[in-house]
């Protein structure tokens, strides 16, 4: 298993953001993997997602469709980058992605929410929402499917 389709997606509304989150939810964030470009008015995110659709495509008894894919998550017209429960100097500390959100706040500009387990957040103040998710071609197999109905968070 050292392939899979590579997704590649563009979001330009919130129903754009919605399906991105879908795809990002439980991915493995890793803080050096964090980059805010102020100058560039660019965030990008490098992050290992889990393959959600393979998952779900796997014979019940089969584990062995659980990969995660190196993907990055890139936001353009970035106009400010905020952190919350995130020590941004621990560049080894490992996020759980849950979910990405948009809410237009002056159309087009919005804020866009990158929620982590934990209560950390990344909010960045956008111009207009313009972002791409693209798998960069690593895959791994995993040996669990994350559970939300477990206690603590996905490790897989």
């Amino acid at each position: 298993m050292d392939s899979c389709e590579e997704l590649k997606l563009v979001a330009l509304d919130r129903d754009d953001v919605e399906v991105v989150s879908a795809h990002v939810q439980d991915a493995l964030v890793k803080v050096a993997d964090i980059f805010w470009k102020p100058r560039e008015h660019r965030f990008v995110m490098a992050m290992n997602r889990f393959d959600w659709m393979a998952a779900v495509e796997a014979r019940p008894d089969s584990k062995a469709d659980y990969r995660r894919c190196r993907t990055a998550l890139r936001f353009e017209r970035v106009a400010s980058c905020k952190c919350r429960n995130i020590d941004c100097t621990n560049k080894e500390a490992r996020l759980n992605l849950l979910a990405v959100e948009f809410a237009e706040t002056d159309a087009p500009a919005g804020t866009v929410s990158l929620i982590f387990s934990g209560g950390g957040v990344i909010r960045l103040e956008v111009e207009c929402l313009e972002a791409e998710l693209a798998d960069l071609g690593e895959v791994a197999p995993v040996a669990i499917c994350p559970d939300h109905f477990a206690t603590g968070s996905a490790t897989a």
